[in-house]
């Protein structure tokens, strides 16, 4: 299962200068390349499209997995081909430099791969909620978090979260103790073990933190502060795949959307689908803690999320300039809403 990590900024950034985001498959000899990767549009044997995407491992892929684990894109025509990627630092370079084709990726990664250069859009959501804030026991607010120490990812949505958190009480993010760890299981682990004080998680590790350090609190599960159903993975194309084949894109789309349903109807059976394979985790578990991160893939309510998201990270030096307004491309979501009104209809989580 892909991990998040805490290398995935610097990696961005590194590329970005040395201009592998912009140069595309040229690059591609200047990555260690995953045997067997193939070409954006190579056809497989079976006379589908094939696409390679790559994911992330928290409850925010969910649609994409049940999209892969059912064959829902194959009905129209595409073979979505997971490249597997222990980290998401591999996952967003991979994406990045042209290699893979779309992407479940948290938004800030998007953010910062706009920022440097790369030709990506985000097309649509995948999931949303889901980041939660713990403090340990005696940790009950932001007042309480000067001084005391806070593990997350840097760059990430994880550590967006904190910070607004604590602008909004008017408390400098600074005067927290920042701790970066390189991996899911690494960062749980220290809040568990008492290295650290308090801990930003994605589900279904916020979960186990929860459950298993005594006394520990939510903090802010993010509703409080953005609403309910705030993004926290988004669904991105590579721009040149969108101009030569959008009709792929939209099978993703659908694929994803039906997956959504699935979801939605028969949660168990969704769950059994990937517990084991791609969450290592215990299904009574999986099941509880995919409540606080549902799949939503028409996230149009969130476009001035991710602006807002990017005025954040403006702000704590991560990006040079905000998200411009052409980064967000609903167009090909809005085609597959139009053609399929009967299953959209279905949809409980969706743009109103």
């Amino acid at each position: 299962m892909c991990e998040r990590c805490g290398n995935t900024y610097n990696n961005i950034l590194n590329a970005g200068r040395r201009g592998f985001l912009k140069s595309g498959a040229a690059a591609a000899a200047s990555f260690a390349i995953p045997a067997g990767l193939m070409s954006a549009n190579q056809a497989a044997a079976s006379g589908l499209t094939r696409i390679k995407a790559t994911h992330g491992g928290g409850l925010c892929n969910l649609g994409i997995f049940i999209a892969k684990e059912r064959k829902l894109a194959e009905e129209d025509g595409v073979d979505l081909d997971f490249v597997v990627t222990p980290t998401t630092t591999d996952v967003v370079t991979l994406f990045g430099a042209g290699m893979v084709d779309v992407s479940v990726i948290p938004y800030s990664n998007f953010i910062n791969l706009v920022d440097v250069g790369a030709p990506v859009q985000l097309v649509a959501g995948a999931g949303v909620e889901g980041c939660i804030l713990i403090g340990a026991e005696g940790i009950t607010s932001a007042q309480d978090l000067k001084g005391k120490s806070l593990g997350t990812f840097q760059a990430d949505t994880l550590e967006v979260l904190p910070y607004d958190y604590m602008s909004s009480a008017g408390i400098p993010f600074a005067e927290a103790d920042i701790k970066y760890f390189n991996s899911s299981p690494e960062l749980a682990a220290a809040f568990l073990n008492g290295a650290i004080d308090s801990v930003c998680h994605i589900q279904p590790y916020a979960m186990q933190c929860l459950k298993e350090r005594a006394g520990s609190t939510v903090l802010t599960d993010g509703i409080d502060l953005y609403g309910k159903g705030y993004a926290d993975c988004v669904l991105a194309a590579r721009t040149p795949l969108l101009e030569e084949n959008p009709d792929a894109v939209k099978a993703v789309i659908k694929a994803m959307m039906t997956a959504q349903l699935a979801t939605e109807q028969d949660t168990l059976s969704t769950l059994e689908d990937t517990v084991g394979k791609y969450y290592k985790t215990k299904l009574e578990d999986l099941t509880l803690a995919q409540s606080s991160q549902p799949v939503m893939i028409d996230q149009r309510n969130n476009t001035d999320f991710f602006y807002d998201r990017s005025v954040s990270m403006q702000k704590m030096g991560y990006v040079k300039n905000t998200l411009p307004s052409d980064a967000v491309n609903w167009t090909l979501l809005e085609e597959v809403i139009s053609e399929n009104a009967d299953l959209y209809s279905k949809l409980k989580l969706k743009t109103v």
